[in-house]
């Protein structure tokens, strides 16, 4: 774990502790080792740090939009916080070849399936992108679901409420070879329906007390 990311993440932790009362039920469904995918809806700009903290102490890497980059300060330090640029514009096919590079390298990272952040709260459509990376690596897939991030930073809102968080995880998913093969179908219509059984998964996990709504 390199200086930067081990700072940024001590400070996250003092964060979500003191401010969101941050808890992580299932933390031992994250391999330590081996490349993986993480999966996790996407309620708020709070999921990455909330992530990072969730597989503490392994280290992941996550995409984010490349606009970020251009932040003043903490931009020039994205690139060494595991941060993979991408264009959310256009197909970026660079970006999700980087996490391909990566989860074949024995790395964890962290993919949202639904692409962009949550307007209500609630799913959304899963994207084919997750779909692509599991084809290229048979990779497993942790699935988790973040409760209470929308409540506390809502897509469209710039202030923060000090409201509790739960990251709740569930135990890998596993593909095989048969999964890819070609009787499941073809590029984007395989993709899709990968995709799509990550997201089953993700809204398989049930909410804890203290979210009973599920948001």
């Amino acid at each position: 774990m390199n200086p930067t990311y081990w700072f940024f993440l001590r400070f996250a932790e003092l964060v979500a502790r003191s401010c969101f009362s941050l808890e992580v039920i299932g933390r031992e469904n994250i391999p330590l080792t081996g490349g993986n995918l993480l999966a996790m809806n996407h309620q708020s700009y709070l999921d990455p740090p909330v992530v990072a903290l969730a597989s503490d102490p392994r280290p992941i890497h996550f995409l984010a939009r490349k606009t970020l980059m251009e932040w003043p300060i903490l931009g020039s330090c994205f690139p060494r916080l595991n941060v993979i640029p991408i264009d959310q514009e256009r197909p970026d096919a660079s970006a999700l070849k980087s996490v391909i590079r990566l989860v074949r390298a024995g790395e964890s990272t962290i993919v949202f399936p639904e692409g962009a952040r949550t307007l209500d709260g609630h799913f959304q459509v899963a994207q084919p992108g997750i779909g692509l990376i599991i084809a290229k690596t048979l990779a497993p897939v942790v699935p988790m679901r973040v409760f209470g991030a929308f409540a506390a930073m809502p897509r469209g809102r710039q202030d923060i409420r000090l409201s509790p968080i739960t990251v709740k995880i569930g135990k890998p998913v596993v593909f095989t070879a048969a999964d890819v093969a070609e009787d499941q179908g073809e590029g984007r219509v395989l993709y899709q329906k990968l995709s799509e059984r990550v997201m089953s998964a993700i809204a398989a996990i049930e909410p804890p007390p203290r979210h009973p709504a599920g948001i």
